[in-house]
């Protein structure tokens, strides 16, 4: 597994970055540069089961099942993720989850002088190494626009 990272800096206060990245209606904006239906079931806070979920192209509700691993408010955010969702069928063991099943996903954000970065650390396989460089960009441009 790979650890691939990504940065912004927006011109917002970090609470409001934070917030616009958690909050249900405006991560369906931005992260819909990774599926038009993107969703999220659960919470954020440390502890929480939470599902990101998609409706694929036959209508079929997938996505991945995760823990919020660590959540400092404004500060931090760490999903482990454990498992897929097949038509709301949770998969947690087997060969569908075995090669990245415990890869994490970390948010780290700084502010400075009215300006917040937003560090990403994702960890993933290397079929999605290309899909990833090219989205995760795209969706970071979408929360700038979004929050500024």
């Amino acid at each position: 597994m790979k650890t691939l990272l990504y940065n912004i800096d927006i011109q917002a206060p970090v609470s409001k970055v934070f917030d616009t990245m958690l909050n249900r209606d405006t991560y369906k904006q931005w992260t819909s540069e990774f599926n038009p239906t993107s969703d999220f079931k659960g919470g954020w806070n440390k502890g929480d089961k939470i599902y990101f979920t998609s409706t694929n192209e036959t209508g079929k509700c997938e996505g991945m099942i995760a823990q919020i691993a660590e959540h400092i408010p404004n500060e931090y955010i760490s999903i482990r993720h454990y498992g897929i969702l097949d038509n709301d069928i949770e998969i947690t063991e087997g060969p569908a989850v075995a090669g990245w099943a415990g890869a994490l996903e970390n948010y780290t954000f700084k502010e400075n002088g009215g300006i917040t970065t937003v560090d990403i650390a994702v960890d993933t396989n290397d079929e999605y190494v290309a899909y990833f460089d090219k989205t995760w960009p795209k969706a970071l441009k979408r929360l700038k626009e979004i929050c500024e």
